[in-house]
């Protein structure tokens, strides 16, 4: 918790712009230069809070993926929410006028690209749990999502081909995934919306903690299988599809946040696992953050490339364990 209020005051404190920090506190306090106080209270502070939010919803995503298909490598991507989330978007950029971007909408049009999401992230959460009902296999169901993970990115890429030039330009950029495109409006639903995702997760601990030992014993125990993936896969489509909503396709978060909570606290408990995945889902998205602004240089990294960079080698190491993780991680 330290770590995450130091970080959070880190990315606001640094930026592409050079402020003083006796400048940065005039600011917050209403004080100081209109310029800086523009940079601080419209932009900083509201993409701060945003990559805290963005880390927490990816993280606890992917915690509960890998522990209802017990694989390391699942995540909210690789069954194909997230991407029924982006084609939820790809509809409402590609599908529509120029007006109907994701910069233009104020007030309840803030809703549209979430609801677009989440209709997206629902339409193949509902496939995979028709499908998970009559195939038993776990390790088969994960397959079919990657499946359709690719099935979806292609009918994007005709979406895509058929697009104009500007709806093009606006999805090219929204896929590069950005932190500080959020309007006031749009990060609260954000926030309402992870928010009940994260509640949602702190319910569903017993119950993840009962599917670590299989869906066999867990059923034995008395746990409905069906329902418990149910409550999970709805928590992840919340989590994962307002998070793509807003702020593009965020990778590896998910995947790698998972596994350095598990090397740090040492126990399969999801009563500690959720609570630490919050916190370091939290301070990994802020660093991210903070490295993307390139701190004295006038550039700015897309921060979907710093996440990958940070992520990819967590997964090369879990793949280099060789580690059996049939049962619990």
């Amino acid at each position: 918790m330290l770590l995450i209020v130091i970080l959070l005051i880190l990315d606001i404190f640094l930026g592409s712009v050079n402020i003083k920090a006796s400048e940065v506190i005039s600011a917050i306090f209403n004080n100081s230069n209109s310029n800086y106080e523009t940079i601080i209270l419209k932009f900083r502070l509201p993409k701060a809070i945003t990559a805290l939010v963005v880390g927490v919803a990816l993280s606890l995503s992917g915690l509960q993926m890998q522990t209802v298909f017990r694989n390391p490598m699942a995540g909210p991507y690789v069954l194909g929410i997230s991407s029924g989330a982006s084609l939820g978007v790809a509809f409402v950029i590609l599908g529509f006028s120029s007006n109907i971007a994701p910069e233009s909408l104020n007030g309840l049009g803030n809703w549209i690209l979430v609801v677009a999401s989440w209709v997206g992230a629902g339409a193949v959460m509902l496939l995979i749990m028709v499908i998970s009902s009559r195939v038993k296999d776990i390790m088969t169901v994960l397959i079919l999502g990657i499946m359709l993970s690719s099935g979806i990115s292609a009918i994007v890429t005709i979406m895509q081909y058929f697009s104009n030039e500007t709806m093009l330009k606006a999805y090219v950029i929204w896929t590069m995934g950005s932190l500080g495109n959020l309007t006031s409006g749009q990060l609260n639903v954000l926030l309402i919306s992870v928010l009940a995702g994260v509640i949602l997760s702190l319910f569903s601990s017993k119950m993840l903690n009962a599917l670590l030992i299989g869906e066999n014993y867990a059923g034995s125990l008395g746990l409905n299988v069906r329902f418990a993936r149910a409550v999970i896969f709805i928590c992840t489509s919340i989590l994962a599809g307002s998070v793509t909503a807003f702020c593009g396709p965020i990778g590896f978060i998910g995947i790698a946040v998972p596994h350095i909570v598990r090397i740090i606290f040492k126990t399969s408990d999801h009563k500690i696992l959720i609570p630490g995945t919050i916190l370091m889902g939290g301070a990994i998205m802020l660093i991210s953050d903070i490295i993307s602004q390139l701190p004295g240089s006038e550039s700015v990294l897309p921060v979907n490339a710093v996440t990958s960079l940070i992520g990819i080698p967590v997964v090369i190491w879990v793949i280099l364990r060789k580690r059996n993780y049939s049962g619990s991680f």
